[in-house]
């Protein structure tokens, strides 16, 4: 249907379609509860906040769907509404920090060298093509490499004053919103910081960032376990994690801690799945051939093993190191071979956050707690 025939959307088109929703167990409907708050529309998108009592509410899962449902019967089968039902509980009156951001992924490995900043454009990159706002923040203090990837090492952020605050407008290219400390260092300088210095330039990359709408901001972490996993999950709610590794043993045995950490009861961050990169090497003018120089579906197996969902398997193909070096992403061309791979992950990954979003309560923040 042309734009110019599609019916406008207003708010009470919304509110009398959830009117068919009744809470399990009650003769009453959502909006009769006042469950459905902060109604926005935008051309044929749709979103809003279903409040709920308690976070435990068993009913969660099916109470968004069949909004979503109720939405797409009674508005217009055109209207995008998945993923974009957000759902909060009345006593959690916490602002958060980035209020405009719908999901805040981690980037994570167990170790270095299995391509997690490759892997972290790309999926951004991926996203982007996929038509979602996306924001990738550069978290590895100590060796940034986002600006060279991007193409933009000799580039600089400019400032900007919102509300008297200042803040850092990010720069964009392929459609994605980005900063890196490597953008306020030179890029020949070793980064020497104790612990507490890399921890503030993180959080003021995070706060001080003016990243504005974002359906995803992925944020890129150092390899292992640091500071800096801790400094994130303490100043943003992350809505879950995906792990990177390859197919070598040495590597998988570094997920699973990495894994642990995000799932352990005093972070307790979902992690979304494992991408498997460096899968296969194919020759790009043999592309039907796959040879296995590390290993053979060591990702897959290992996440079966976790329970943990397999998100793609990433092959090695030259022009990914090509891209890299030469600041454009194999993701923008989607119809490469390694372009279709992210295209995929990234599906999967959008796939992994609805699912997140609608059977589990919103990630806190992690307190931090003084004996």
């Amino acid at each position: 249907m042309a734009d110019s025939q599609r019916k406008l959307i207003v708010p009470k088109d919304v509110t009398d379609a959830l009117r068919s929703v009744k809470y399990p167990g009650s003769e009453e409907d959502v909006v009769a509860l006042e469950m459905p708050q902060e109604i926005r529309i935008a051309g044929q998108r749709v979103s809003f906040s279903l409040v709920f009592q308690k976070s435990n509410d068993a009913n969660i899962e099916a109470l968004v769907l069949e909004c979503e449902k109720a939405v797409k019967k009674y508005v217009g089968a055109e209207v995008e509404i998945e993923d974009n039902i957000a759902v909060k509980f009345i006593h959690d009156m916490e602002r958060p920090v980035l209020p405009n951001v719908k999901n805040i992924i981690a980037v994570a490995s167990g170790k270095g060298g299995v391509g997690k900043s490759t892997c972290a454009v790309n999926l951004a990159v991926a996203l982007a093509n996929s038509g979602a706002k996306v924001g990738l923040l550069d978290a590895d203090i100590f060796g940034p490499s986002i600006p060279k990837m991007f193409g933009a090492e000799s580039e600089r952020p400019a400032g900007v004053k919102i509300d008297d605050r200042e803040m850092i407008n990010p720069l964009e290219k392929y459609g994605v919103k980005f900063l890196s400390v490597g953008f306020f260092v030179e890029p020949d300088s070793a980064i020497i910081w104790r612990g507490p210095m890399a921890s503030n330039a993180l959080k003021q990359l995070i706060t001080e960032g003016n990243w504005g709408e974002l359906d995803y901001l992925l944020i890129d972490l150092p390899p292992g376990t640091s500071d800096i996993h801790l400094t994130l999950v303490q100043s943003v709610p992350v809505t879950g994690a995906v792990i990177i590794t390859t197919p070598q043993d040495v590597a998988l045995a570094d997920v699973v801690r990495g894994a642990s950490m995000f799932q352990s009861k005093s972070v307790d961050v979902p992690v979304l799945g494992i991408i498997e990169n460096m899968a296969w090497f194919t020759p790009s003018e043999l592309p039907e051939n796959k040879y296995y120089i590390f290993g053979k579906d060591g990702g897959k197996n290992l996440a079966k093993k976790l329970g943990l969902p397999l998100l793609g398997q990433i092959p090695i193909v030259q022009s990914i190191r090509e891209g890299g070096d030469s600041g454009n992403p194999v993701a923008v061309d989607p119809e490469s071979i390694t372009g279709a791979s992210f295209a995929e992950v990234a599906s999967a990954v959008k796939h992994r956050v609805h699912l997140r979003n609608i059977q589990m309560a919103p990630t806190k923040k992690v307190k931090i707690t003084r004996k």
